[in-house]
């Protein structure tokens, strides 16, 4: 984040708020993968009390993201928002994403992540989604996405065969 922050103010950019865009979209996704990622390795290492901070971690980012989309991009008016979004679906996935993300942070309470924590499962579809909203907004396939692409079906794997021990 300091970094970020340094290299918007002090060193420039040429388009600051593709830099925005870029930053808390890159760190959201790789804080949410992590997320999974600790729950995997539970077996071998004892992280699972990080798992919420990540969580909520990505969850802030993603709400920058977010919020630089609408009030940065759009300037707030809402129907250019919901025309942009219409036009370049890769927005939309994004927002289905991000309101995923938004039902994990505000059932994460202990009360709440007791009664509801069987739907926490939605990370695996809000990371999909999150990975082919950062290729359509990229246009093109580089080896960030092809990295993020892999990550997401090994983690999908690794988790099935979890539940596949777990079940017999």
């Amino acid at each position: 984040m300091i970094f970020g922050l340094y290299q918007l103010f002090i060193v420039g950019t040429l388009d600051p708020i593709k830099y925005i865009y870029s930053l808390t979209g890159y760190t959201a996704l790789v804080l949410l993968i992590a997320t999974t990622t600790l729950s995997l390795l539970t077996p071998w290492i004892k992280l699972l009390k990080y798992r919420k901070i990540l969580g909520l971690s990505s969850f802030f980012y993603a709400l920058i993201h977010f919020l630089n989309f609408l009030v940065l991009d759009m300037e707030l008016d809402a129907r250019f928002a919901f025309e942009e979004t219409l036009d370049k679906p890769f927005i939309y996935l994004g927002v289905i994403s991000f309101l995923f993300v938004v039902f994990m942070a505000a059932t994460s309470t202990p009360k709440l992540f007791r009664r509801l924590h069987k739907y926490h499962t939605v990370i695996y579809a809000s990371i999909l989604l999150a990975v082919v909203h950062f290729i359509m907004a990229q246009k093109a396939l580089s080896i960030n996405q092809w990295l993020f692409l892999g990550i997401f079906i090994f983690i999908l794997f690794f988790k099935l065969k979890q539940l596949f021990y777990k079940i017999y």
